[in-house]
């Protein structure tokens, strides 16, 4: 018996030996592989851990709430006490009367989106970049900034005072006798989506071009003095020049407004959602809200915000795949 527990010992510590072992080589060459990779060096990436913990906190620890989507989920019985009901709560989306409408309007509003506010900032990015006054080009780059530190609740009660039947607007427009009497934007129904798109881009422009300038100061002077050389105009020079060099940049941002499709802004279109204009502006988002902190079905408005995060998620993978193949250029 005594042999036998001697034996297992010495195995035991045979082990833990190699083990070691093992991990001082593997120490050995990463400190090879890494020759700066010193102690100092640990402390400067050590400042990630604040965003580190902000992220599990406020990103993935809420995660553990998503199986309330599978249950019929109440205050009073909690997470595990609730019963499970599957995928019922699905289902009753799928099925519900408007369902149709709610996905035309989220895919209507951020496709036009796509079409208008992604090309805009890319246009306003490259006429400011051949902008030569340096004064007049940071009077530019300000104002088209500040409407993006202007919160969703102050920018939208702008756009109803410019839309108001007594507003600035309808004024200019029975001025020059486009109209008769006054147009309630924000109360029909066809004239939403419109608005939506145009503050969008009005408000989003300037800062969304930061970006682009961003990759086009990185651009090689020596091209554009070459092509100087050859001849080449402005417009020649951003076209052969500048739009190739940013191609990366372009390809990611618009994977990751692709993947959006199905998830529009909440700010915007609550603020400038009323009743008369529900049929154009009722959008998942919308409908998320009402059903959570309206009607108190938190079950039923978690499977469906977890639908639209499958669908982005598979719209990204979709969406890097095709890029790649076109452009070479991708995310993952």
């Amino acid at each position: 018996m005594t042999n036998a527990v001697v034996l297992t010992a010495y195995l035991e510590v045979l082990a833990l030996s190699t083990i070691l072992k093992g991990t001082e080589i593997r120490v050995k060459k990463f400190n090879k592989k890494f020759p700066r990779f010193e102690k100092r060096q640990l402390e400067a990436q050590s400042m990630i851990l604040p965003g580190f913990i902000l992220m599990l906190v406020f990103s993935y620890f809420p995660m553990y709430g998503l199986i309330i989507a599978f249950k019929d989920y109440n205050i009073v019985s909690g997470f595990m006490g609730a019963p499970w009901v599957g995928l019922d709560n699905f289902k009753e989306f799928l099925s519900y009367d408007r369902f149709y409408l709610v996905l035309r309007n989220s895919l209507a509003i951020n496709i036009l989106q796509l079409l208008f506010s992604f090309p805009v900032p890319i246009i306003f990015a490259l006429l400011l970049n051949e902008m030569k006054n340096a004064g007049f080009k940071k009077i530019v780059q300000t104002i088209s900034y500040l409407p993006h530190f202007v919160s969703w609740v102050i920018y939208a009660g702008l756009i109803h005072v410019l839309l108001d039947p007594r507003g600035i607007f309808n004024s200019i427009l029975m001025l020059l006798n486009i109209t008769e009497k006054p147009i309630l934007f924000l109360g029909e129904p066809s004239y939403f989506w419109m608005i939506a798109v145009v503050s969008g881009v009005l408000k989003g422009f300037g800062w969304s071009s930061i970006i682009y300038l961003a990759a086009i100061s990185g651009v090689d002077q020596q091209l554009y003095d070459a092509a100087t050389v050859d001849g080449a105009g402005r417009l020649q020079k951003m076209w052969h020049i500048t739009l190739p060099s940013i191609k990366g940049t372009v390809a990611i941002l618009l994977i990751f407004n692709i993947s959006g499709l199905v998830k529009t802004g909440f700010d915007q279109i609550w603020m400038m959602h009323n009743p008369l204009n529900m049929s154009m502006s009722e959008t998942i988002e919308i409908y998320v809200y009402k059903m959570g902190l309206e009607s108190f079905r938190f079950s039923y408005s978690t499977a469906v915000g977890l639908s639209q995060s499958v669908v982005s998620v598979i719209l990204l993978t979709v969406s890097n795949f095709l890029i790649k193949k076109v452009t070479e250029e991708s995310l993952f």
